[in-house]
């Protein structure tokens, strides 16, 4: 990894809805859950050249989210949240991403439950 600090792009509270948890209900009906992104990339091409090519696609990305998202059916969040990294680190410009999966009314008598990430690009 370069000894240049990465800036950051954020996508905050991304609402999607999917089948998450292991009960059967969780299992039957898509529940609300909400992502937050940290992109970390060099953006210093785009700030000195304002051309959208020079930049991180954070609307494809949120896209291809959504659709995976969408269309998952997994257990748990923690697996919910390494495939988003996943999606995430597929631009080979974000070198590193960090992901929140918040799973509101997960636990009875908390607002929810969240698990965090932190994955890098390989290579």
């Amino acid at each position: 990894m370069s000894d240049i600090p990465l800036d950051r792009i954020h996508i905050r509270g991304l609402l999607v809805r999917c089948i998450v948890g292991i009960n059967d209900d969780e299992r039957e009906n898509k529940q609300d859950v909400r992502l937050g992104v940290t992109l970390h990339a060099d953006l210093r091409k785009a700030g000195a050249s304002d051309n959208i090519d020079d930049t991180v696609n954070y609307k494809g990305i949120k896209q291809a989210l959504f659709k995976m998202v969408e269309a998952s059916d997994y257990f748990l969040i923690e697996r919910l949240a390494d495939e988003a990294a996943r999606v995430c680190l597929q631009d080979k410009r974000v070198r590193r991403v960090d992901v929140v999966v918040d799973k509101p009314g997960a636990l009875r008598f908390a607002e929810s439950v969240a698990v965090e990430i932190t994955r890098y690009q390989e290579g």
